[in-house]
């Protein structure tokens, strides 16, 4: 009897589960993660939701229209020309990353897979321009495209060769695209050589394939940097004819005056497309930036 009371007590605690323990460190890092994103995401409501109000709501206390006024996204359209603007930044954008694509794979792939004197030197000399501030590099890009301007058979300032040309290709991307290419196993071109391969076919049928997610980062970063400009814009052009949205925008900040509800219209026409970009790339843009590594 004795043993088959104390099998009786001992069962009810055989039948709970331990409790779990709480891990506090993750909880404090969701924290500040959820704490993080709603400070980041709280501006981009806030002007959406001032965006459709009317001038009255706007400039008073509202947090919410009554009744969303979806015509002001179709008046700052229209008022600020956003068409023309608009169309010229995704010309510029296009132009610009293509050749991001071209000439930083090429130089990455040769910092990465070919030997040949001065290669470290001439990294090392190319990392050295990151610490650089962007309005630095505006004195030379401007007097280099002066003089292509006066030697070429065709217009650089007020079109887009002043506006791309300059910037189809980075120090960053190019770092981005050689540690990614370092990471690709170099049995992969032993293979190639096996089969007759030079480095060009190894680059665009082994390498680039390989790359998908580091090309896209590429994409992404100078899409942004290409969407945002403003100032060289502006300092190679005179004429609206291939000024980009950023342009249209401040302008149109000027114009609108006190009309905050058309400026926050505006402004979210001017960034929906960047958020929309990278919404479609965030999968490989992560993945891009977790396995490169940025480690020499």
């Amino acid at each position: 009897m004795a043993n088959i009371s104390t099998t009786n007590q001992a069962s009810p605690a055989r039948l709970h589960p331990k409790t779990q323990r709480v891990d506090i460190g993750k909880v404090v890092i969701y924290f500040v993660l959820i704490f993080g994103a709603v400070l980041a995401i709280t501006p981009f409501l806030f002007s959406v939701s001032v965006s459709l109000m009317n001038l009255t709501e706007a400039t008073g206390r509202a947090i919410l229209p009554k009744v969303p006024q979806w015509s002001n996204y179709v008046d700052a359209w229209e008022d600020a020309n956003f068409g023309l603007y608009f169309g010229n930044s995704v010309k510029l954008a296009l132009i610009t990353v293509s050749g991001q694509l071209v000439f930083s794979t090429l130089a990455a792939y040769a910092f990465a897979r070919i030997e040949f004197p001065g290669k470290n030197f001439l990294f090392a000399l190319l990392l050295s321009t990151l610490i650089l501030p962007e309005a630095v590099t505006w004195v030379p890009n401007f007097i280099t495209v002066s003089w292509l301007d006066r030697i070429s058979p065709f217009r650089w300032f007020n079109n887009w060769p002043a506006l791309t040309i300059p910037f189809m290709s980075s120090a960053f991307s190019i770092l981005l695209l050689r540690q990614f290419f370092q990471q690709i196993p170099n049995e992969l071109w032993d293979s190639a050589q096996i089969d007759g391969a030079g480095h060009l076919r190894y680059l665009l049928q082994v390498v680039v394939p390989l790359s998908k997610a580091a090309l896209v980062s590429v994409i992404l970063f100078n899409f942004i940097g290409s969407w945002n400009a403003l100032a060289w814009p502006i300092l190679v052009t005179q004429t609206p004819d291939w000024r980009p949205i950023s342009y249209g925008l401040l302008a149109f900040l000027d114009e609108a005056g006190s009309q905050a509800h058309l400026r926050m219209a505006g402004a979210v026409i001017t960034v929906l497309p960047l958020i929309v970009v990278y919404f479609f790339t965030q999968k490989q843009f992560t993945e891009g930036i977790a396995t490169s590594g940025l480690k020499g």
